[in-house]
């Protein structure tokens, strides 16, 4: 079947190595820029999910976010320096901290999480439901398909 599919080889190697994700991300972090939200996407991905669940370790958040451990740890000192996040010793095993979300990193949330969902919107204009759900599921077989 996939062997008869006339393949525009440039198009789906540039979807599939990130230009999407990237221009994403660039309209992403201009619109957070002209929101006067100090964030980046990739900080903006690590705040997402600390909403969700906060206190977790830095693996965690790794795991999360598809991030190697020094870009983890990099990505959090900045955090930190932006006083949005603290690393706090877990009291069970000194060993480990906790990544928790401070004040800051709390009040940011819904303002932030606004301008993602109005940057999606942009981007997904003009796509039917069905084209959304297909692309969906094509993405994740590709994902299945190449983790490894």
């Amino acid at each position: 079947m996939i062997e008869q599919f006339d393949f525009d080889i440039q198009l789906i190697f540039a979807i599939l190595n990130g230009k999407v994700s990237a221009a994403i991300n660039r309209k992403l972090s201009r619109n957070f820029r002209l929101n006067g939200v100090d964030i980046t996407p990739e900080q903006w991905t690590v705040l997402l999910f600390l909403w969700e669940k906060d206190g977790v370790t830095q693996q965690e958040l790794c795991n999360a976010t598809f991030k190697d451990k020094p870009s983890m740890t990099r990505l959090i000192d900045n955090m930190e320096k932006l006083h949005l996040v603290v690393r706090i010793s877990d009291k069970r095993d000194r060993r480990i901290n906790l990544v928790h979300l401070t004040k800051t990193g709390k009040d940011l949330e819904a303002k932030a999480r606004f301008i993602a969902n109005k940057t999606l919107k942009e981007a997904l204009h003009g796509l039917t439901l069905e084209e959304l759900r297909i692309s969906q599921e094509t993405l994740r077989k590709v994902f299945t398909n190449t983790k490894s």
